[in-house]
């Protein structure tokens, strides 16, 4: 380790930037605070995007809290995933102690409990917040394949399938509408659709469509639909204020990819719409993308290659993303290489994987006077080792720092003021109700209702161009047989009209209802 003085001195010049910068906290030596050394990002490189990582309970969560204020108060809009529900304190002031007035005085920080501008969003409505949708069609194969668990022959299968539907104007806006499409390729009215596709066999479709209806088991129906949610409303401000837009993901363990594919799906589409802005003095937006080891469980080759190249690309378009996880190597080599910013909190050692991720997390810094190896797992809560992108491009001093407070609740806020945060938005009655327009499921339905009456009617044809035979005399009533009255019994008949019933579902594919 290098002399105290030398240390103070290099890291205060290494982050004495000229422009606006978002504070992070101040040098700490041994166990002292540094002040007059601050560790800054500059707000100009916040869309060279970043790292936050740390093993559970260092600290993460209120780094996130705590660079959102910042971003908000310099009238940058923010979004965030809440996974635990901790986020949503950052609507309401906090709460001042003695112990957190202690720890703000000793770093330099002047301390005002603040609320800021929140809007809290809920997948497909399952839970509190203002329901976030997206249409099958939006959303895409690729995206899709991820949530299914599909392999690369039956993605590509999809692709294929979503070409179809495209080219045959069947819209997919949510689940059913794709697994109406996959069912008539799979039978006899379609098999010559299936054939002209090539590629995708009978077998394939079956698979996907079987996934579908399991997918749809779990409850996912609710995330597909209209209204769909316009990614432009997350571009908003109040009062000069950047609003900072959180999404809950309640029972996140259920469905991993298919939260974390859903939040891939909102930067993509907001890599489309967004126009170039080049190099910015701050970014129109903040993505921080808790969990991001979820993101990139299982994925295939294609869907890393997509998440590398929007990554890479986005920035030009004003938006910064943050990812948030435990190590870097939960991050791809492709999109870690574009994270300017690192703010590792602690790493623990205690087995031989831990090891070897405290390894591979410190070969990611550059050369520094610390042993990292020891000091990441010496790290307090609310203490990091950080290094940014200066104003020119090149790599900060590494700084173990101990971080500022955040101004907001560091809590989560009241079921009552979360309530009333949602209904007083006007994004409110924007998505809220459900629409259920003609789609893929109600044209495909059409046209088996008007086959099944072509051939009744042709049917009726032919009976009726049949030549009508003699009527036979009468012959004299002779008392019924025994089976005879067992036939015209009212329990016989009966029997044979709900005998009826089921055959005609069984053909039809439908089934009973349940009351």
């Amino acid at each position: 380790m290098a002399e105290t003085g030398d240390v103070v001195e290099t890291v205060k010049q290494g982050y004495a930037f000229e422009g606006a910068a978002i504070e992070l906290g101040a040098l700490l030596v041994g166990d002292e605070p540094k002040p007059e050394a601050a560790v800054r990002i500059p707000l100009s490189m916040v869309n060279r995007h970043g790292l936050v990582a740390g093993a559970t309970g260092t600290g993460k969560t209120k780094t996130l809290q705590l660079m959102a204020e910042q971003l908000s108060a310099a009238g940058v809009a923010v979004f965030a995933a809440d996974i635990k529900g901790d986020l949503s304190g950052v609507s309401q002031p906090g709460q001042e102690s003695e112990k957190l007035l202690a720890r703000t005085k000793t770093i330099g920080q002047e301390w005002t409990p603040t609320g800021f501008p929140t809007e809290f969003y809920a997948l497909g409505g399952q839970g509190t917040g203002i329901p976030i949708r997206a249409t099958i069609t939006a959303f895409g194969p690729v995206l899709l394949s991820k949530v299914l668990g599909l392999n690369d022959v039956q993605e590509s299968s999809l692709g294929l399938i979503f070409h179809y539907a495209d080219k045959q104007g069947l819209t997919l806006l949510d689940l059913k509408d794709l697994r109406a499409v996959i069912t008539h390729l799979t039978s006899e009215e379609g098999k010559g659709d299936l054939k002209e596709l090539g590629g995708l066999s009978a077998a394939t479709a079956g698979v996907i469509l079987r996934s579908l209806i399991g997918f749809a088991d779990q409850g996912a129906e609710a995330f597909f639909g209209e209204p769909e949610f316009d990614t432009a409303d997350l571009l908003q401000q109040r009062d000069g204020k950047g609003v900072i837009s959180l999404l809950e993901l309640p029972n996140l363990q259920d469905r991993p990819a298919l939260f974390s594919t859903f939040l891939m799906w909102l930067l993509a589409d907001l890599f489309h719409d967004l126009p170039e802005v080049g190099d910015a003095d701050k970014p129109k937006l903040v993505f921080f993308f808790d969990e991001a080891h979820l993101l990139f469980n299982d994925a295939s080759k294609a869907f890393l290659d997509s998440i590398a190249q929007t990554v890479r690309l986005i920035r030009s378009k004003g938006v910064g993303v943050f990812f948030v996880t435990q190590t870097p190597k939960d991050v791809p080599d492709d999109v870690l290489a574009q994270l300017g910013s690192r703010v590792q909190h602690q790493l623990r050692a205690h087995t031989p994987n831990d090891a070897k991720a405290l390894k591979a997390t410190v070969s990611t810094f550059p050369n520094s006077s610390y042993d990292l190896g020891e000091v990441l797992t010496q790290l307090g809560i609310g203490e990091a080792i950080v290094t940014v992108m200066n104003e020119k491009g090149a790599p900060t001093p590494v700084a173990w720092t101990r971080l500022r407070a955040p101004l907001s609740l560091m809590a989560p806020a009241s079921a009552e003021q979360l309530t009333a945060s949602v209904q007083g938005s006007p994004n409110y009655a924007k998505y809220t109700e459900v629409i259920d327009r003609e789609s893929a499921y109600e044209k495909l339905a059409a046209k088996v209702q008007a086959g099944a009456e072509q051939a009744e009617a042709e049917r009726q044809a032919e009976e009726q161009a049949k030549p009508q035979p003699e009527p036979r005399p009468r012959a004299q009533k002779q008392e019924k047989s025994m089976v005879e009255q067992v036939i015209g019994s009212s329990a016989f008949k009966q029997f044979a009209r709900s005998a009826g019933r089921e055959i005609v579902r069984g053909l039809f594919g439908a089934a009973r209802r349940r009351r």
